[in-house]
């Protein structure tokens, strides 16, 4: 990896920065003005702006730290030791003239630490995966494999990566194919099964666990994947004191027709030729408060956004978690789950 890698002008877009941040995979990118080095952007800049402005439209310059941490190449030496510190993933070193020389990173070995998140993960299990038809056909849509493993057991370590041990799995689609497949396998993690008898959508079949779980717990669907820091993701849901907070993604989506604007006179206002759009969409993975499960009706059939809007209307507080699109893996469509299998394989 080269240092111009993490290099991006304070004039780029804020999306530009999320894309690159992708790309470096590193959380942090340096910042140029006028050609030197003077700031720099991290994820957790690019969010809490997002959740603070919600302007999707900002450039660097308006995001960026001003007053980033980095060390002389006199000072190189010292830099692990800065970087345990100040908990930073890569650390800048400059020369006399303000220009980056070089970027010290930490060693993944040295940085990964075993997670504390005990925490319960329900996992929407119980789908008849029409959108994977003729997969399905066969294969319940949790153990449709993605390299040698199938896509739950893959979202199921991730969780358990992070310290979760837990999981309740929300079956009734081909559920013995389901059961049968962890009762043979090796885990380190306890897997219950919670029998969904008729169909009762991505809401209401947690009133199943009504007396199983009393704690702040994970709820996910069994086909999109993740890649972020969950413990984060919860840390921020429990600051907040929010009831529910949903995972949203960035999507850049490109309109392939030329769009125009219409003012109120019936006349052209603006012409847009194939314009792209930047949206946030739910993943599917949210951290809720027990409380959900308690007041749920039994047995009535309700998905989770229809949970969320009740709980907004009585004005309940809803949070979100923006993440970027690279972060989101979404099995449910054919053309993505080559995707994930490639990617998936490549981290393995």
């Amino acid at each position: 990896m080269n240092v111009k890698d993490f290099l991006i002008d304070e004039e780029c877009t804020m999306i530009e920065a999320m894309e690159l941040l992708d790309k470096v995979a590193k959380k942090v990118l340096f910042v140029i003005q006028d050609g030197q080095f003077a700031a720099a952007i991290t994820d957790g800049d690019i969010r809490r702006w997002i959740l603070k402005k919600g302007n999707l439209d900002a450039k660097v310059k308006d995001i960026a730290n001003y007053n980033p941490k980095y060390l002389l190449e006199k000072e190189k030496a010292s830099a692990k030791e800065y970087m345990k510190k100040y908990s930073i993933e890569a650390l800048p070193i400059l020369n006399e003239e303000n220009n980056i020389v070089s970027v010290v990173l930490w060693n993944d070995e040295e940085i990964e630490t075993k997670k504390k998140l005990d925490v319960p993960v329900v996992i929407m299990a119980g789908g008849l995966g029409t959108r994977l038809y003729p997969y399905t056909k066969i294969l319940p849509k949790p153990l449709i494999p993605i390299g040698e493993i199938p896509i739950v057991e893959h979202i199921m370590n991730r969780f358990n990566h992070y310290g979760s041990d837990q999981f309740f799995l929300v079956v009734n689609h081909k559920k013995n194919m389901i059961k049968a497949y962890f009762n043979e396998i090796e885990k380190n993690y306890e897997v219950s099964f919670v029998d969904e008898d008729k169909p009762l959508g991505t809401g209401g079949g947690l009133s199943l666990l009504k007396g199983k779980i009393d704690s702040t717990f994970i709820l996910s669907n069994c086909d999109m994947l993740i890649e972020e820091d969950y413990e984060k993701i919860y840390n921020y849901h429990k600051k907040e004191n929010n009831i529910i907070t949903m995972v949203c993604s960035l999507k850049l989506m490109k309109i392939p027709y030329g769009v125009i604007v219409i003012n109120e006179i019936g006349e052209i206002e603006e012409m847009r030729e194939k314009p792209e759009l930047s949206i946030f969409i739910n993943t599917g993975m949210y951290i809720v408060e027990p409380i959900v499960i308690g007041e749920l009706e039994d047995n009535k059939k309700v998905g989770f956004p229809d949970i969320i809007e009740k709980y907004k209307e009585a004005g309940e507080k809803i949070g979100v978690y923006p993440i970027s699109e690279n972060s989101w893996l979404d099995m449910g469509q054919m053309d993505v789950m080559e995707e994930m299998r490639r990617r998936l394989e490549c981290d393995g």
